[in-house]
Order: C-alpha cells, then sequence, then structure tokens
C-alpha cells in the first residue's frame, strides 16, 4: 500500500474536514452526504461518523462508483 498518497496534518483532524483538505469532496455538505450513504471508509470499514478523529497512518478511501480514491493520514503534533 505505499502508492497511496499521503496528507499531512497538524493536530486533531475528524474524517469530515479531511475529506475537504484533500479535495476527495468539494464542500461539507458533500462530506457529510458521503459519510451518510456508506461510501467512506477507514482502515476499510465503513465509516459514517463525520466527526471521527482520525489518527497517524490511517487510510481513508471514498467509493465513487467507479472508482476508489484512497489517502493517507500523517498526524504531526502540534
Amino acid at each position: 500500500m505505499s502508492d497511496i498518497p499521503t496528507i499531512t496534518v497538524t493536530g486533531n483532524i475528524r474524517l469530515g474536514q479531511l475529506l475537504k483538505l484533500a479535495n476527495l469532496v468539494e464542500n461539507g455538505g458533500e462530506a457529510r452526504i458521503a459519510i451518510q450513504n456508506g461510501y467512506v471508509s477507514v482502515d476499510g470499514e465503513i465509516e459514517t461518523r463525520r466527526g471521527k478523529r482520525l489518527t497517524n497512518g490511517q487510510v481513508v478511501s471514498v467509493d465513487y462508483g467507479d472508482e476508489v480514491v484512497s489517502i493517507r493520514v500523517e498526524v504531526i503534533d502540534d
């Protein structure tokens, strides 16, 4: 899985925030819909909580139907 791009964040980040930051969705409303509909997974498990705090090394994936896009989280303590 070394081919998964990494996004570096400082301090805590929530799932909805990461989706917007990584440009996996366009806005907060789209993030909410994607998460509620089960299109987003964290470490391979469907995650339906937009406010889920992410930790270092977790892999977030969004299933767009025709493709799945994944990104790894790198958390740097602030």
